[in-house]
């Protein structure tokens, strides 16, 4: 695997000494992972973190300074990390004790007093901005905005903005016109007495006109801002895009160039009928930044929390699309399990094959993220993807794990199986079981409404926990209908995040544990589950309660179980899904006339015990 050099990083602390960009001079730049919408997933234009680095994972942040390098990343990506840093950088591990958080390594060796930190005001979020900014003037330093990026002065190969076509989806699929969607916001604008909304990350924006692209890939968003007044509702955005069939989609929304966006804020702003300018923390600092003070009113998004919970037009898709997958996982693991034996199957052309059995199936727009395809030790790094300096021959005789999805037009997967082709060990059923069990035992929770996801992760390693294991993810994100993989603001993890809201009713998120060996083997389990009501005895103080249900329907290997470490309750649950799985499955099988694929379905999924 080619590492980037240490040519880059020379070009960068030059450019942080040069007055033309910069001055004085700065002793630091950070290189965040977003772009200007603070998307997890980023258009190859926005890739800075991975040029200048070298690490390719989702979540990251680098920092240059005149003598030092250092990138932190979550226990995700340790393991990557380690891969594809070179020896010019250093790995903190964030997460772990002993890690310094980024300020506090800034402080350490940084000159006492007097540091000039810069960044790209549009790649930070106000909410990490602002602690940033107190806890490095606290010690002396200071926070610059540098409005030319510095990692794009080095890039001379750095490719042009996407520009992709658009999709316009009818009421009917999303259960919703965007113009009751906007007056849905302009109610809770009228609750914080705010006179604007400012909406910039793009699955929001994608959202709110009911309209999805491929800027950025995997996830069907495009490049766009929005901004809703009490009169006016106005979106940002290339007119390239814009056919025929999109501007009669969007009549009434008042349609301006994507570059014109800080402008058109900043002078909003200034109009004395502006009262309150709504946008949320997790917008761009440069954002804020064209507000005044006494205008800007910071609090969580309501197209986020809108948005999470799904339509019935929306459940029904995303019910539909899991059923396709299903179709072609199935398909998928019965050519494995011929193929295996060849010895020609690698994790690539293992990841390619899934793909193309995806691809059959009516409505297929593309995959949701780059399928982690992992034979034993890679197994181990939690978001491997293999490229073809790590490839290696799937066999009968390591654990195989696959996590995968999809875009569907109507709904989007994410399914993690994990298998043995051949005889597993004990020690190897032993983990899967205990994952398993953690996997059940949160599927059945019954909780009141009002809880947050963080209140239930500990169902889920409960039984990992018992003999001394763990992993270091959380157990579930948010699913968004046609929209990205990774949704929030609910989901369920051991990190307390303030942002995060009460699961409710209708929304989608994944339950997925997991246990990781290094250098051995991973095992995680995950569907996509949906939050339903629950039938209860009693009804302590009226809150009502909910539960989960699961709508990915693809069979658990019953061969990497240890059927003696579970209850007869959690048989019961695994041969009830089966059952499910089988119906559903089953029937799209048989409309398909895939005879041998609907044969293997029913082996799969006979009951346990």
């Amino acid at each position: 695997m080619s590492k980037t050099g240490s040519g880059i990083l020379s070009k960068l602390r030059a450019l942080m000494q040069n007055p033309v960009h910069v001055s004085p001079p700065l002793h630091a730049y950070i290189v965040p992972t977003g772009d200007a919408h603070q998307s997890e997933y980023v258009a190859e234009c926005d890739n800075r973190r991975a040029f200048i680095s070298g690490f390719t994972g989702s979540s990251g942040t680098a920092i240059v300074t005149t003598d030092h390098a250092a990138l932190w990343t979550d226990g995700r990506y340790y393991l990557q990390a380690e891969e594809q840093l070179s020896d010019d950088w250093k790995l903190m591990k964030s997460g772990l004790p002993d890690t310094p958080t980024e300020s506090k390594w800034l402080n350490s060796v940084l000159p006492l007093g007097g540091g000039r930190i810069g960044c790209d005001p549009t790649l930070f979020s106000v909410d990490k901005w602002k602690p940033l900014h107190k806890e490095l003037k606290a010690n002396g330093h200071e926070l610059i905005s540098v409005q030319k990026n510095l990692v794009d002065l080095t890039w001379s190969s750095r490719p042009n903005p996407p520009c992709s076509d658009l999709i316009i989806l009818t009421d009917d699929e999303t259960g919703s016109s965007w113009q009751n969607k906007v007056a849905a916001v302009r109610t809770k604008m009228e609750e914080e007495k705010a006179t604007a909304m400012v909406v910039t990350a793009l699955d929001e924006v994608a959202w709110l006109f009911n309209l999805r692209g491929s800027d950025i890939i995997y996830n069907p968003v495009f490049l766009s801002f929005a901004i809703i007044t009490t009169d006016s509702v106005n979106l940002f955005i290339d007119f390239e895009k814009l056919t025929e069939k999109v501007r009669t989609h969007l009549s009434g929304v008042v349609l301006h160039r994507y570059e014109t966006f800080y402008q058109f804020l900043s002078l909003l702003a200034e109009k004395e009928t502006i009262i309150k300018i709504w946008l949320s923390g997790n917008s761009s600092f440069a954002a804020y930044s064209q507000i005044p003070k006494n205008k800007v009113l910071v609090l969580p998004s309501p197209l986020a929390t809108l948005k999470s919970v799904k339509t019935s037009a929306e459940m029904l898709g995303m019910e539909r699309a899991q059923v396709k997958d299903a179709v072609a996982l199935c398909e998928f693991f019965v050519w494995l399990e011929k193929e295996v034996h060849s010895g020609t199957v690698t994790e690539i052309s293992a990841a390619d094959k899934a793909e193309y059995f995806r691809s059959q199936q009516e409505d297929f727009i593309s995959l949701s993220f780059d399928t982690i395809s992992s034979i034993g030790s890679h197994g181990a790094i939690i978001h491997y993807k293999p490229t073809p300096d790590t490839d290696r021959t799937v066999t009968a005789e390591e654990v195989y794990l696959i996590d995968s999805g999809a875009q569907y037009r109507g709904g989007t997967t994410d399914t993690t199986r994990t298998i043995h082709l051949g005889t597993p060990s004990q020690h190897e059923q032993e983990c899967f079981t205990r994952v398993l069990k953690g996997h059940i035992n949160l599927s059945n929770a019954i909780f009141p409404n009002d809880v947050k996801g963080h209140m239930l992760d500990t169902l889920a390693r409960q039984y990992l926990w018992e003999v001394g294991l763990d992993y270091r993810h959380g157990t579930g994100h948010g699913v968004g209908a046609f929209l990205n993989v990774h949704e929030g603001p609910c989901g369920i993890s051991f990190r307390v995040n303030p942002s995060e809201i009460p699961l409710k009713e209708n929304m989608v998120v994944t339950d997925e544990p997991g246990y990781y060996e290094d250098g051995h083997f991973g095992i995680r389990i995950e569907n996509c589950i949906k939050v339903s009501k629950a039938s209860t005895k009693h009804n302590f103080g009226d809150k009502g309660f909910l539960t989960f249900e699961p709508i990915t329907v693809v069979p658990i290997q019953t061969k990497m179980i240890d059927a003696s470490l579970l209850t007869e309750k959690e048989i019961l649950w695994l041969n009830n899904y089966h059952a499910k799985v089988r119906s559903l499955v089953g029937d799209e099988l048989k409309s398909q006339g895939k005879k041998d694929v609907y044969r293997w379905l029913l082996k799969a999924t006979e009951p346990l015990g």
